[in-house]
């Protein structure tokens, strides 16, 4: 039987590539051959391999500059070098660069196999590891939501014992935490699933506009009024009516609302003629309804017709843990979107973002994300993708001495380079010898990752 690993072999030489295919196959494996790093690079284009033999000394295209290539375009390739004993320091810095080992000529068969069985179990081990996070990840999303925190599992359970009833719902919260992402989970779970989903923003529309939006109008009920159209009211018919920002809406327009919520018949506007109307109505506000109560800026008899069942999103601050599951899922799409192969978020990079406070909540963190997606070099989002972070790193001096600048400035390159001296000494101008001096001195810690 064919193992499904699939091994290509890269050697200028016919005799080691006959000689290693020969022993490898007889292992079971899928073995190919290139006779060069331009060959390997137009198979690489058309397959997938999981393990690539190469040859470091080869003419044209030598295997160092072959594995920088694959690493670039397939990082999850492993990539064993094959070297003569005088070039193991070259196989070293091979495996600096993202090869997994190297293997010295001659060859011993033995040794081989061992190193490939050790390679192919490795890999499983990592494929079961991924799958055991997009099956936690799968248990931490609830119909387009995203959560493993205790506050957000809990309103997921929420929204499943909501969405087997009709009354109406009340979703509280600051802007950009989600509601409208509710109110679809809840349609979406509900007996009315196959029905309409209509959503209005009430503080985007005038007065009159917004009567016209939800109730409709008759032909020639205003100025412009050349047919009859229907409102949101009716369109929602059998369905769900989510009235976004429902704190903004007039007195009069709270009138009006009531009295539909109550009678469950709405009239166009221009028309005398009751239309019934069966919806299930869910609001949404960033207002404390109670407070506006209080000033009388809102209707107590249509908070308490709205707030049968109410439903508070906690803000990004208060569940931090969230954010490496959100910001790893944005990256997902928008990676996906512009087909860029950006893949993971550098640990000081994500350290920045459980620091940051996130007033504008999961929708600042999605188009911090989307942006870093897009300005990104390299195939990690790292410090330099988060530059509106940089006032809120911690970073900065807390004393105003030359001690206390030179301590923060260090520190943040270093987590900026993910804490590797010699990139770090780079940037700083300094050698690797001060810099370690530096950090002791200052007793400075790397984050855990």
């Amino acid at each position: 039987m064919v193992n499904k690993t699939k091994i290509m072999i890269v050697d200028d030489e016919l005799i080691v590539r006959d000689s290693l295919m020969n022993w490898i196959s007889m292992e079971g494996y899928e073995v190919d051959v290139a006779e060069s790093g331009k060959e390997a690079l137009n198979k690489l284009e058309k397959e997938k391999y999981d393990i690539l033999l190469v040859d470091i000394k080869m003419p044209e295209m030598d295997g160092i500059e072959l594995l920088t290539k694959i690493k670039e375009n397939e990082p999850d390739t492993e990539v064993v070098m094959i070297t003569a004993y005088g070039s193991i320091d070259t196989a070293v810095s091979a495996m600096k660069k993202g090869a997994c080992d190297y293997v010295l000529k001659p060859f011993d068969p033995e040794e081989i196999s061992m190193l490939i069985q050790k390679i192919v179990e490795h890999r499983q081990l990592v494929k079961e590891n991924i799958l055991l996070k997009e099956r936690f990840e799968a248990e931490s999303r609830f119909e387009g939501l995203i959560g493993q925190s205790k506050s957000m599992q809990e309103i997921f359970k929420l929204i499943v014992d909501v969405a087997k009833t009709d009354s109406n719902v009340l979703i509280t919260g600051e802007s950009g935490t989600g509601k409208e992402l509710v109110a679809k989970a809840i349609h979406a779970k509900s007996s009315r699933c196959y029905g309409p989903f209509i959503v209005i923003n009430c503080g985007a529309l005038t007065e009159s506009l917004l009567e016209s939006e939800l109730f409709g109008h008759e032909k020639g009920a205003f100025t412009g009024a050349q047919y009859a159209r229907k409102g949101h009211f009716e369109m929602a018919d059998s369905g769900t009516l989510f009235l976004d920002e429902i704190g903004e809406i007039s007195i009069k327009m709270q009138v009006d609302l009531l009295r539909v919520l109550e009678e469950k018949k709405i009239s166009r506007v221009g028309g005398t003629e009751l239309i019934d109307v069966d919806v299930r109505i869910i609001a949404a506000t960033n207002l404390d309804l109670k407070e506006a109560v209080k000033q009388r800026n809102f209707r107590q008899d249509l908070f308490f017709r709205l707030n049968v069942i109410s439903i508070h999103l906690p803000p990004l601050r208060q569940r931090k843990e969230d954010i490496p599951l959100l910001a790893n899922h944005f990256l997902r799409k928008y990676a996906q979107k512009i087909n860029k192969k950006i893949d993971s978020i550098s640990s000081s990079a994500m350290d920045l973002m459980l620091k940051y406070d996130w007033p504008g909540n999961v929708r600042e963190l999605e188009n911090a994300i989307e942006r870093a997606v897009v300005i990104g070099k390299t195939r990690k989002i790292i410090p330099e993708d988060l530059p509106f972070f940089r006032q809120e790193s911690g970073f900065a001096p807390k004393g105003k001495s030359i001690r206390e600048w030179e301590k923060a400035h260090i520190l943040q390159i270093l987590n900026e380079c993910e804490w590797n001296i010699s990139q770090s000494a780079k940037i700083l101008e300094i050698d690797r010898a001060t810099l370690y001096n530096k950090i002791k001195k200052y007793g400075l810690k790397r984050p855990d990752k």
